[in-house]
């Protein structure tokens, strides 16, 4: 049960830094604040997910960077690309797109990336995680149950809002492409409404592929006009 509770908190932190490091990067090219992540919290799971497997079978080796960084670069990418592949088969929509990224696969993953996420995981394995695990095995037993139960309730609502929400944006999307200026209308006055968490999707993730169609037939439907 401990050793459960252990690796959820290990797994909710690393989703936290990733978010932060998501965060950080759209700001320095974006100029402004956008709370990334498919989920509403402040976390990115992909990153969690990646860490706890870097974490479970890289620590052997942490005494190798290199062998660290190789494991970490083929994991970490073999990881995101099933995971953009999983995501589209579920909601229809592509949440990422590298396309212009320098020697990409299928725009789901590309080398710049590998190398960052290599890099990043020698980092996490050899020098970072070891603090983490020390500060968490010091946290009393009592507390560390009821903290856990608090966040995963937290992360587990979170989870059922945000997939309600996609499946709403992506059902949306599939009535966009019946071309009803209608439908087109609706769209448009949702995306542009109060309802924040849906726009939070949209700033997040403007990648998906739905939103070009959406754009054009606003375009064609305005020349009309």
């Amino acid at each position: 049960m401990q050793i459960f509770l252990h690796y959820f908190l290990l797994f909710l932190i690393y989703s936290f830094i990733g978010w932060i490091i998501e965060v950080v990067s759209c700001f320095i090219i974006e100029r402004r604040f956008i709370n990334r992540g498919f989920l509403i919290g402040p976390y990115c799971p992909i990153y969690g997910i990646a860490v706890l497997i870097m974490i479970l079978y890289l620590t052997q080796y942490k005494d190798n960077l290199v062998t660290v960084f190789l494991l970490a670069f083929i994991i970490c990418s073999f990881l995101e690309y099933m995971v953009s592949v999983i995501l589209e088969k579920i909601f229809k929509v592509r949440w990422w797109d590298y396309h212009n990224h320098k020697f990409n696969l299928n725009g789901r993953i590309c080398l710049s990336n590998a190398i960052m996420f290599g890099l990043a995981s020698v980092i996490v394995i050899c020098f970072l995680n070891p603090i983490i695990e020390n500060l968490i095995l010091k946290i009393p037993d009592i507390v560390l149950i009821i903290l856990s139960i608090v966040l995963f309730i937290v992360f587990f609502v979170d989870c059922v809002l945000s997939f309600n929400i996609v499946y709403k944006i992506t059902r949306t999307a599939k009535e966009v492409k019946k071309d009803s200026t209608e439908e087109i209308s609706r769209v448009v006055k949702q995306i542009l409404s109060k309802k924040l968490f849906q726009r939070r999707i949209f700033s997040a993730f403007p990648g998906f592929r739905f939103m070009d169609s959406i754009k054009n037939k606003i375009k064609i439907r305005n020349k009309k006009i």
